[in-house]
């Protein structure tokens, strides 16, 4: 359900008491984005909630090293405080405007009813038009997938529904940018979204200050951000099979399956194997966490989205492992069906932490470039300074 008025503004104020609290410790510094942005301000506003909810990973190492945490009296939880506001910003920025105010992707019903949908818009066609033996038989050789699924269907309907998606999420990262205030003045964008990327790329946020997050307790661990390249860069790699694969078909006029040892296969085998690895796990992780730092309510669109893309990834390799056998006609409509349902809930689930996160980022580095600036020698006393 929907946040009321009431509860959106004790979340905020949580927040903002939780942040005000360590802005005066400062013990945290050192430990990510969050805290550099944090004390360069005096007053945390609605924006810079916003911002520094997204700026935040989610390592929790804040909370093990805080002497304010419960059982303190200051109840002092930054991290659990600033998922909720995070949870809170998407529901704010969605896009289109009609679904705003409603929590995307709140859970496994979403996720889960939006996928089974998909799964049958591809195979419903396919049942009622292509002959049995033809659907359950032994397809082989170049084209084998086209006989069940014509590539234009495939194409169509798959285009059709990504390119809605990223239109709404660009237009929801658009509101977001907004909501985080105006950006810093007279800093160089290009080298600003270099730091950006670079970021996100290592994921140096959730190093907690180098040593690791709290995956589970007070222990430092790098296995969170480890599952997390895992599952990035695995799906880096399935998107570029499939560019190359598109190569292949339309340049070369190579149709698919292809080869083992082909640019495509071993593409998309490491990717899917390390889509696998990345989603099982930081499951793995999440159920074995400390529940203490965690916003509940949260877990349930974590993983529907890990679940989601662990099904894709997993019917993804057993099409390439089963594709001359019977099997390849029931996991290709399988495979599709749940491709299109990622495509689908891309906006509406927690995969919109990732864009929104790296707005966040891309923000910070303009902030960071711009006090670099103002501190250098000639240049006056930078805010970075003050208190100092």
């Amino acid at each position: 359900m929907p946040c009321t008025d009431a509860g959106v503004e004790r979340i905020a104020a949580e927040a903002r008491r939780a942040l005000d609290l360590c802005n005066a410790c400062r013990f945290c510094d050192g430990y990510c984005a969050v805290f550099r942005v944090l004390r360069s301000r005096r007053t945390v506003s609605a924006a810079d909630l916003a911002f520094l909810s997204n700026l935040c990973h989610n390592c929790r190492s804040c909370y093990h090293a805080c002497q304010y945490a419960p059982p303190h009296a200051f109840d002092l939880n930054l991290p659990k405080s600033l998922a909720l506001v995070r949870q809170q910003s998407y529901r704010d920025h969605v896009w289109p405007v009609c679904v705003r105010g409603r929590p995307p992707g709140s859970g496994w019903g979403f996720v889960a009813g939006v996928t089974a949908a998909s799964v049958a818009l591809v195979a419903l066609p396919v049942l009622l038009s292509v002959p049995p033996e033809l659907l359950f038989g032994r397809q082989a050789g170049p084209g084998a997938f086209y006989r069940l699924v014509p590539w234009g269907a495939i194409a169509g309907v798959a285009g059709a529904v990504l390119l809605w998606s990223l239109l709404a999420i660009g237009l929801g990262v658009a509101s977001f940018w907004r909501g985080m205030g105006p950006a810093p003045a007279g800093v160089a964008l290009l080298p600003a979204l270099r730091d950006a990327l670079s970021d996100a790329a290592s994921l140096r946020n959730l190093g907690g200050g180098g040593a690791g997050c709290n995956d589970r307790d007070e222990r430092f661990s790098q296995a969170r951000r480890r599952f997390h390249h895992a599952l990035f860069y695995g799906v880096m790699l399935c998107f570029a099979a499939t560019v190359v694969a598109t190569v292949y078909d339309h340049v070369l006029g190579w149709q698919a399956p292809y080869p083992l040892l082909s640019l495509p296969v071993l593409l998309g085998g490491l990717g899917g194997g390390g889509m696998v690895v990345g989603t099982a796990g930081l499951a793995l992780l999440k159920r074995r966490a400390d529940p203490a730092p965690l916003a509940p309510g949260l877990t349930g669109a974590d993983c529907a989205l890990l679940g989601l893309l662990f099904l894709v990834a997993a019917s993804g390799l057993a099409l390439l492992a089963l594709r001359e056998t019977a099997a390849m006609g029931p996991l290709l409509l399988a495979h599709l069906g749940l491709v299109l349902g990622w495509f689908a809930t891309l906006p509406y689930s927690k995969f919109l932490h990732a864009p929104f996160r790296f707005a966040a980022l891309l923000r910070a580095a303009m902030e960071r470039r711009g006090l670099d600036s103002l501190s250098r020698p000639g240049r006056g006393r930078g805010p970075t300074e003050w208190g100092g």
